[in-house]
C-alpha cells in the first residue's frame, strides 16, 4: 500500500520519495530511530497502529446533551400538512438521538418558518406534550401528522425545526403475568395523546384536585396529556366521588335534615373555613348521611353567622356510589 495511505507520513512524501520509499513496508524497513527522529513520534506510533502491533485509539463521537435541529426546504410549501415529510426525516435524527442516550421524549416542539430579513415573520410553533414518554417513529410521526392537519399556516414555509423540549431515562420494560384484556396502559396513553392531537389539548381532559379544602375548588379538570400533580387530600374523612354542580337546600323534618327520608348523620364533621383571601368565604361543617334506604349523602350545615346568613342550614353536597 502506498506511503500516502498514512496520514502521518502525508507532510513527509516528497522526502520519502526521494529515498525510494513508496509503500509502506519500504518504510517499515527504514531505520525506526532515525525515521522518529526526523518525522517525529506520530508517524511511527501511526504505522505500529497500521500493522495492529499498538492498539488503535478511537475518539468517539459523542452526542450533544441537547436536540435541536433545523432543516431548509427545496421549495416554498403552503399547506403545513406537506410538512410532514420533512418533520418525520427530523424525528428519526431525534430518536437517534434519545437512543443514544437512552432517554424517551415527553415534550417536544415542531416549528414551521416562513420569511427572513427585512420581511421576517415570526414562525409556526407547534407544542406537542406527550401523556407517557415516548421514542417510536410511528407514533410520533402520527402525532404530527395530525397536529399539522389542524394548523393553518400564516405564510410560506421555507424551513423546519424540531427541539427536544422535555424528556427523561427510559424505564424497563414491565409485563404483566396477565395483560388487561382492555391494552396496556402504553396504549392507553397513545390513545390519548392521538385524540388530544386531533381534538385539541383542551378538549380531551381528566379530573384533577387543586390545593384547596373548597371541594367546589378543589375538584377540577385539566388536559389529559398532563401528569396530574399528586396532593394529600384535603381531610382524611370519606369524600364523595358524585359532586353536585350546586348545593341542593334541604328542609328539616323533627330537628333532621329531610332527603326523601330522614337523614342520620354516620361521622364526626369535617370543618372547612376557606376563601376568606379571595373575598369567598366558606364556613361549613360536612358530615356523611344515611336515608332510610341505607343510602350515603354528603350534606353540611353552614355555620352561625356565615356569609349564607346567621340561620344554620342543611344542604346536599355529594352523594356516595
Amino acid at each position: 500500500m502506498p506511503v500516502q495511505i498514512l496520514p502521518a507520513a502525508r507532510p513527509f512524501a516528497d522526502w520519502f520519495d526521494g529515498l525510494g520509499c513508496r509503500t509502506l513496508s519500504d518504510l517499515r524497513r527504514l531505520p525506526r530511530a532515525g525515521l522518529q527522529r526526523r518525522c517525529g513520534g506520530d508517524i511511527v506510533e501511526a504505522l505500529d497502529r497500521a500493522y495492529a502491533e499498538a492498539p488503535e485509539v478511537f475518539e468517539w463521537a459523542e452526542a450533544p446533551s441537547a436536540f435541536h435541529s433545523a432543516l431548509d426546504l427545496p421549495d416554498r410549501i403552503e399547506h403545513a400538512e406537506v410538512t410532514l415529510a420533512y418533520g418525520r426525516g427530523l424525528l428519526v435524527q431525534m430518536i437517534g438521538w434519545l437512543t443514544a442516550w437512552q432517554l424517551a421524549v415527553k415534550r417536544f416542539a415542531f416549528e414551521l418558518r416562513h420569511e427572513r430579513g427585512r420581511a421576517a415573520i415570526p414562525p409556526t410553533k407547534i407544542e406537542i406534550a406527550l401523556a407517557e414518554p415516548n421514542w417510536h417513529e410511528d407514533h410520533l410521526v402520527r402525532i404530527l401528522k395530525e397536529r399539522l392537519a389542524l394548523v393553518t399556516a400564516v405564510a410560506p414555509t421555507i424551513a423546519v425545526a424540531l427541539t427536544a423540549i422535555d424528556t427523561e431515562p427510559v424505564a424497563p420494560p414491565s409485563d404483566s403475568l396477565f395483560p388487561e384484556p382492555g391494552g396496556t396502559p402504553a396504549d392507553h396513553a397513545r390513545l390519548l395523546e392521538l385524540l388530544s392531537a386531533r381534538l385539541g389539548p383542551e378538549n380531551v381532559r381528566q379530573p384533577c384536585l387543586r390545593a384547596d379544602y373548597r371541594p367546589e375548588v378543589a375538584n377540577d379538570w385539566m388536559p389529559a396529556t398532563k401528569k396530574p400533580i399528586r396532593l394529600p387530600l384535603p381531610a382524611a374523612l370519606p369524600r364523595p366521588a358524585w359532586l353536585l354542580g350546586k348545593p341542593v337546600a334541604l328542609i328539616e323534618r323533627d330537628h333532621r335534615p329531610f332527603y326523601g327520608s330522614p337523614l342520620h348523620i354516620v361521622s364526626p364533621p369535617e370543618r372547612i373555613e376557606a376563601g376568606w383571601w379571595g373575598g369567598e368565604l366558606v364556613t361549613r361543617d360536612y358530615f356523611v348521611a344515611e336515608g332510610k334506604d341505607h343510602t350515603c349523602y354528603w350534606i353540611f350545615q353552614e355555620r352561625m353567622g356565615s356569609r349564607e346568613g346567621d340561620e344554620a342550614r342543611w344542604y346536599l353536597h355529594g352523594l356516595f356510589g
